[in-house]
């Protein structure tokens, strides 16, 4: 392909590697681990979704040895994922089971059980907070200690919530389908070919690159597609993960083990469409645009939820409804690695270039 080995062997890479770790140590100052985990939940969040391994600790490991570059976070996270078996799978989530701690809906004001805001950045001031330069640990304890009495006034019932879209349903205001019973195609376990089914779609696109998923939403939003929802539901919560007995047969889910639990965010978005009613006419319906993924990303569910929809009706002229432009352009891990690619010795194919171009200036062959 025109590519050589680097010349200056072991040594040369060594220190390198050396000089590496120099630049981070030279302050002589590191973060720990649960630092990270207690105060960039947002970025431990982010990591964890692109590399699809729930894991909050390794996903804030990755992030000290990565110094804090994303991608190279989500790299070494998806390296090690890798490594790991897979024994089982686990039951599908029932999200309307979800515990939840952050509930909107931006279609309807008053929607059953009410709006719960939860943790958010979306009603504070984009200020620069100073005082957090001088903030303490004592302060700290003061502020949380306050904070929880205030809290144990607060009921501990469990908020369970049902979903927007069930009672549109109701109404048949949305088309209600049979549960499918086929098991998702794994695009970790097969390579992702064309036409690709909705399942691998959503998964291409919730372990896409939060920055490239939210461009190109943002770019079908702009007039570079034909989707433009209305938010109708985004809750933030937890969820029970269960798996079958794996050496029993028979579907009876009170026989599942739980074995834990995780946070994600889950985005049902409302696409009016015009649909064929007969040959003649056309009518206005719903559609939904589906968005989930690990941790509380908000903004990467709405846009995932608006290329789904793009992806669905594939048959409209623009980039943002053509699967192949988007599902093997938003992969983190794909788009760095060929970008960084470009940092490897090209020195046969250059000077081939340029030995054709000093030909050409010397009066050569010009074809």
């Amino acid at each position: 392909m025109g590519y050589v080995a680097v010349k200056g062997g072991t040594e040369a890479i060594e220190a390198s590697i050396d000089r590496l770790k120099y630049e981070r140590l030279k302050e002589r100052s590191t973060i720990e681990v649960e630092t990270i985990l207690a105060s960039m939940r947002q970025l431990v969040d982010q990591v964890m979704s692109e590399a699809s391994l729930y894991n909050p600790y390794l996903a804030a490991l990755a992030i000290k040895q990565a110094e804090g570059s994303m991608e190279e976070a989500v790299f070494l996270l998806r390296a090690h994922r890798s490594t790991l078996p897979r024994r089982y799978y686990s039951r599908t989530i029932e999200t309307a089971s979800m515990f939840v701690e952050r509930r909107i809906s931006a279609s309807f004001k008053d929607i059953p059980g009410g709006q719960l805001l939860g943790a958010t950045y979306d009603y504070t001031h984009r200020l620069l907070d100073f005082n957090l330069i001088y903030e303490t640990k004592a302060e700290i304890e003061r502020w949380l200690e306050q904070f929880q009495a205030e809290q144990s006034e607060v009921t501990d019932e469990l908020l369970f919530f049902p979903k927007v879209v069930d009672y549109l349903r109701e109404e048949g205001l949305f088309e209600t389908y049979p549960l499918n019973d086929q098991l998702p195609d794994d695009v970790t376990k097969r390579s992702l070919s064309f036409p690709s089914s909705r399942s691998e779609r959503l998964q291409v696109l919730t372990r896409g690159q939060t920055g490239a998923v939210t461009s190109l939403g943002y770019a079908s939003l702009r007039g570079y597609g034909q989707v433009h929802p209305t938010v109708g539901e985004v809750r933030v919560g937890s969820v029970p993960i269960h798996v079958s007995p794996p050496h029993e047969a028979g579907d009876d889910k009170d026989e599942d083990y739980y074995i834990g639990e995780i946070t994600i965010t889950e985005v049902e978005s409302f696409v009016p469409v015009m649909k064929e009613k007969d040959k003649k006419t056309k009518e206005l319906q719903f559609e939904i645009g589906y968005g989930a993924c690990f941790g509380q990303n908000e903004t990467k569910a709405i846009a995932m939820s608006i290329l789904d929809q793009c992806l669905e009706n594939n048959q409209a002229p623009y980039p943002t409804h053509d699967e192949e432009f988007v599902l093997l352009h938003i992969d983190s891990v794909e788009s760095t690695g060929f970008i960084s690619h470009l940092k490897l010795p090209h020195y046969v194919t250059f000077q081939s270039k340029l030995d054709s171009i000093r030909n050409v200036k010397k009066g050569g062959n010009k074809t």
